[in-house]
């Protein structure tokens, strides 16, 4: 099992940067592949990227491809999505998720889950 905790939100301007930062409890964290997903007001959880258990391996939503990257630090027990040229479109809570398909993009392929951190990108 793992306990997710993500942070690094806040509100920023369109342009500007984040860095979320996820971290996790568990020995086990260097077995799961991970994801990132966010939700806006009003509309459904939805993949952002995701990396597989080494870091061989990432995939993205074709809206954030060339924006956002994602990385993982195993030996932090860490996960990170550097958000870069934010648009307001990109406002939502995002969560990192931990589970066992390698590339998931779907919330069902994940088994665990952090509370999430609102990010707010001002136009």
């Amino acid at each position: 099992q793992v306990q997710l905790v993500e942070s690094g939100g806040g509100l920023v301007q369109a342009g500007d940067s984040l860095r979320l930062s996820c971290a996790a409890s568990g020995r086990t964290f260097s077995a799961y592949n991970m994801g990132w997903f966010r939700q806006a007001p009003g509309k459904e959880r939805e993949f952002v990227a995701g990396i597989s258990f080494n870091g061989g391996s990432t995939n993205y939503e074709d809206s954030v491809k060339g924006r956002f990257t994602i990385s993982r630090d195993n030996a932090k027990n860490a996960v990170y999505l550097q958000m870069n040229s934010l648009k307001p479109e990109d406002t939502a809570v995002y969560y990192c998720a931990a589970g066992w398909y390698i590339g998931g993009r779907y919330a069902s392929q994940y088994t665990y889950w952090g509370p999430g951190t609102l990010v707010t990108v001002s136009s």
